[in-house]
């Protein structure tokens, strides 16, 4: 089946008022019902549309009109576009919620918040299409409506695919893993420690002037040893002596 021309309504008002199509060529053409057709050429239908002419947008020639009008038969065929214009769908921002789910979404944001701790906030609100500030009156039930809320699958209320939220709780759960399994977390280097700053010479200085005193105090406990092993072995020597003489 070919593609449906733009603005189909205006496009089937424009053969209705400026061909001799039939209802079902112009219906099958513009991918409507036959009745809505002979509704719009009756004026009960799309009343005060102003016809697009499909000739002059691209999508017809007037050749293929003529053809068509002298085999009834014969369905129109749209002109294909000689440029492939891709349309990107968009990623980033809040999910688009329809009007009749957006009651849905503080019962979501419940759920999320109770069952995956994890999601940050951006995370939910990419999920369910609401904002930080409903996040936070949720979570700290400064919600206008915190009494009747309760949390409710958001999947289930069809605000989300369970593709996306697996999708958003596995990148939650691998970021944290990886925050935890790293190091420490950083701080700052003390002043101290920082080379060139003021504070650094200081406690340089402050370093070697204990080095310098504890290598003094070892040299004097070390003299001092040596003194008492001199002494003692004088007194051996004069023990030795008198054992001699008697």
């Amino acid at each position: 089946m070919s593609r449906a021309p733009l603005m189909a309504k205006a496009t089937a008002v424009w053969l209705v008022e400026n061909t001799t199509l039939s209802f079902k060529q112009i219906a099958e053409f513009c991918h409507l019902h036959e009745l809505e057709v002979k509704g719009i050429a009756d004026g009960d239908v799309a009343a005060g549309v102003r016809g697009l002419d499909p000739i002059t947008g691209g999508q017809l020639t007037r050749e293929e009109i003529a053809a068509s009008e002298t085999d009834t038969d014969r369905p129109l065929k749209i002109l294909e576009s000689k440029v492939d214009i891709q349309v990107k769908k968009s990623t980033g921002g809040p999910r688009y919620t329809p009007v009749s789910r957006r009651g849905d979404r503080p019962d979501a944001i419940q759920w999320l918040l109770r069952y995956h701790p994890e999601l940050p906030d951006a995370a939910i609100m990419k999920l369910v299409g609401t904002t930080k500030h409903t996040i936070n009156a949720v979570r700290e039930r400064s919600h206008w409506n915190a009494q009747n809320i309760k949390p409710v699958d958001p999947v289930s209320l069809g605000l989300c695919s369970q593709l996306d939220l697996d999708f958003a709780v596995q990148k939650a759960a691998s970021r944290r893993k990886t925050v935890g399994d790293g190091a420490a977390p950083r701080t700052l280097i003390p002043a101290s420690e920082v080379e060139g700053t003021t504070a650094h010479r200081i406690a340089m200085e402050e370093r070697e002037a204990e080095a310098a005193q504890a290598a003094e105090v070892s040299s004097s406990r070390r003299e001092e040893s040596i003194d008492a092993d001199s002494v003692f072995a004088k007194l051996k020597g004069l023990k030795t002596d008198e054992s001699d003489s008697e």
